[in-house]
Parts: C-alpha cells; sequence; structure tokens
C-alpha cells in the first residue's frame, strides 16, 4: 500500500494551473493516475488531446472541461473520450478544483498534434 499524504504531495504549477500529484507509477499505482487540479478565475487554456479517456469530478467552483462543452459545477463529473479535446476554462470569479483520474501510460499531445511528454505529476 502506497499513502501519499496531502502535505507531501508534490505540486506543480502551470499558468494559472496549480496541479497536485497523488497516484502515479512513481508514487506506487502501476495502473492509475490521479491528482488534483486548482483552476484561477479567468484561466482558459489552449486545447490539448490525451489517448485515454480521462474522468474530472469537480469539487469546487465551476469548470468547463472542453471547448464546447457545459459549465460544471461541484458533485459534477465529465468523462472525456480518448482523442477528445480539453481545454480548462473557469469563468467564474473564485478558484475551481477537480479531481482526475487516467490509466497510467498515457500520451498527451497539443493542438498541433505535437507530442507532449508524460507531465510530471502523472510519473
Amino acid at each position: 500500500m502506497a499513502v501519499i499524504k496531502a502535505a507531501d504531495a508534490p505540486r506543480f504549477e502551470l499558468p494559472g494551473i496549480e496541479f497536485t500529484g497523488l497516484a502515479a507509477p512513481s508514487r506506487g499505482s502501476a495502473d492509475l493516475c490521479t491528482w488534483r487540479i486548482t483552476v484561477a478565475p479567468g484561466v482558459d487554456s489552449a486545447h490539448h488531446t490525451i489517448d485515454r479517456d480521462e474522468v474530472f469530478m469537480i469539487t469546487s467552483g465551476t469548470l468547463r472541461i472542453t471547448p464546447d462543452g457545459e459549465e460544471l459545477s461541484a458533485g459534477d463529473a465529465v468523462i472525456v473520450p480518448a482523442g477528445d479535446p480539453i481545454a480548462l476554462r473557469n469563468a467564474g470569479t473564485e478558484p475551481a478544483t477537480a479531481y482526475i483520474a487516467i490509466r497510467a501510460g498515457f500520451t498527451p499531445k497539443a493542438a498541433d498534434g505535437t507530442v507532449i511528454p508524460t507531465p510530471p505529476w502523472a510519473c
């Protein structure tokens, strides 16, 4: 069994988005990756795709996950099928948080098809 204490979980940042690494191969989970995101108000990210289904579970605030998706709020979940575009948008005035789950070993790609290295929160 592997335990990841909140105080010890690794944190990573992209502009306006904080990632807190939870389950990942380097933290004892061979098959599943999970992390928490905190998205600042006003964030509207460029889209990318992933070659595996990705599940987002909103825990606070409001968040759009896909470019044409609906606004989601606490308690909502969305499954983004492999290959569909993902673009985070927080149009609210408060930070939004969500937990994400995806099979380990996924490959993300930028909007132009360029392969993006596996992010550190999922390694």
